[in-house]
Parts: structure tokens; sequence; C-alpha cells
């Protein structure tokens, strides 16, 4: 059986700084094609070495897809994948990058409230300009930041238009997420990106929204505790029959690499969805954020996985 697509070839076009410790990237394909389509709001994972993925959002529209534009901040203490990218990383050099996936669903006909803080500005930022190409005027932003905004000429229409208000929390008063979300009225849907503990007050905020009415996007999670692994069980995987024991508190992200697995793994939190992966059995224990009851049916966020019996049998 012929082995799906799961990454695309690029080449990076051009890297800028638009503010210190901001690096915007353009990928290109090597050979000037389309490069596969995307919705606005998706990401995509960057494979930049050996067991080094990071899952970022796309900054461009989707009717933009000669390329893929991406908006990084350095993080001193983060887990390595932006130091490379700001460090080691070259105009020229080649990247593989995953299909898109993810995305935001708009509503149609009521106001959209944009939330960022940060450069948890990036999935927003594709949202806007995908929404200006619409010619659509029903979203509004507020983006805060502890420091000027990071890269706001990507979506300078919709400033010059009125639709996004900026503040610096360095001298700003802290955004008043319960009155945002009430000013545009309950049919509005509302959309969230930023850091943890912004994100946990809007959520507090929107506690009484519907479900459906509310997005919220994570970059990055404090490591869960997995429930369903109190058990031994066995991983295999199905291709090429390797197994391993997880005992209770493995690390299963390190077992499957360990077996070689063909799965890529990004967040290790169970928000990014990069190794979303097919079982036959089990049924797995699912601890993500990413999938829904249907798509639990036959697939699992492997990092985040446990099992409720003897044998988790993934289709990699």
């Amino acid at each position: 059986m012929a082995k799906a697509i799961r990454t695309v070839k690029t080449i990076v076009k051009d890297i800028s700084e638009p503010l210190a410790g901001i690096k915007v990237l353009v990928l290109e394909d090597e050979d000037q094609w389309d490069l596969p389509p995307f919705r606005p709001g998706a990401h995509i994972d960057l494979h930049l070495g050996k067991k080094l993925v990071r899952t970022y959002s796309l900054c461009n529209a989707p009717h933009e897809n000669s390329r893929y534009v991406l908006g990084v901040k350095k993080e001193d203490l983060g887990r390595g994948g932006s130091r490379f990218i700001h460090e080691g990383l070259e105009v020229g050099g080649r990247i593989d990058v995953s299909l898109p996936r993810g995305g935001m669903d708009f509503d149609q006909e009521n106001m959209n409230i944009f939330v960022a803080g940060g450069i948890g500005i990036t999935p927003f930022v594709s949202a806007i300009r995908h929404m200006e190409n619409q010619s659509r005027a029903n979203y509004v932003l507020y983006w805060s930041s502890n420091g000027p905004a990071s890269i706001p000429e990507m979506i300078r229409p919709a400033i010059d238009a009125g639709r996004v208000h900026i503040s610096d929390t360095r001298h700003d008063p802290f955004p008043d997420y319960a009155a945002i979300v009430s000013a545009h009225g309950q049919h509005s849907k509302v959309f969230c990106c930023g850091p943890e503990p912004m994100l946990r007050a809007f959520e507090q905020a929107v506690s009484s929204w519907p479900t459906e009415r509310v997005h919220i996007e994570r970059f990055s999670i404090a490591k869960p505790d997995i429930a369903g692994s109190d058990d031994t069980f066995k991983v295999v995987l199905s291709r090429s029959g390797r197994e391993a024991v997880v005992e209770p508190g493995a690390n299963i992200v390190h077992m499957l690499e360990e077996l070689d697995a063909d799965i890529s793994f990004s967040c290790e939190g169970g928000i990014c969805g990069a190794c979303r992966t097919p079982w036959i059995e089990g049924p797995p224990v699912h601890n993500d954020r990413v999938l829904t009851p249907a798509e639990r049916e036959k697939d699992v966020i492997v990092c985040v996985a446990g099992c409720a019996g003897p044998r988790l049998v993934l289709d990699a």
C-alpha cells in the first residue's frame, strides 16, 4: 500500500525580524508550485531536525498558498525550536513541513471577536487577511502585548479600517475580557490565542457561553496528568510489528521514538495534533484537546494516550 504523503519540502525564501525577538519566515515550494491548501488559522509542523518538530500557525490567507508565512517568537526557555529558527535557519535552507491542519470556522452573519495576546496574534493574521480578502467586516480584534505589537503591518488594512484595538500592557490596563465579549452581543463567536494565564482568564470570562461559540487556540501547555495509564499495556506498530511495554507513568513518546515509529511529535501535550494516528486495537484512552468524539472512534493523539485494554495497536 502506498504510503500517505505527510510532509512537503520547502525552501526558506525570506527571513525578516520586524521586532527584536520576532522573526517572520516565508517558505515556498522549491519549484514554485502552489503549496497544499489550508483554512484560515491553520497550522503546520516544521521538521527542523531529528526529533525536533515544532508547530506554528500560518499567518497568510488561504488564497496566498504559493507560500507559507509564519511568525516565530524566540523563547529562550523553550524546548529549542524557536532558538533553532532564530539562530540556525538561513535563507535558502530546506525544511520539510507537514500538511496544514486545523483552522477556524467563522460566524457568517454575527460578529467574530478575536482576542490575541503577544505572538498569539499569528492565527488571527491569517483569519483577518482572509476576511479582508472577502470584503467581510463582521469581526473585531483585541490585541494586547507586553510591549509594542509585533507584526501589525501584516494586518494594516484592518487597522486603518478601525477594526483592531491594540494595547500595550506596560502602560495600558489589562484587557477586561468579560466586558469585551459582552459588548458585541450574545450571538457573537469568540476566538482567543495567547499565553496560558491569559487563556485561563478568557475561559473564565466566557464560561457561560455555548461551547460552539468559543474557539481557543493553545500553543503551549503544561505536561498533563495522563488518565487511564494505571495499568501496563503494550503499544504495537502494525506495519513493522515492533512493540514495547508501556509501564504506568512511562513516557509513550520516548518509547515510540525508540521503536523508530513513523509518527511526528511536537507539543507532547495533546494540543497540536501532530501525532494523530489511526488506531486498530485498544481502545485508547484519549487525553487530548484536539479530536472530536467521532474522530476518536478511529484516531488517537498518541503523545497523551493511554489504553483501556492490554494492547494499543497503531496503524503506523
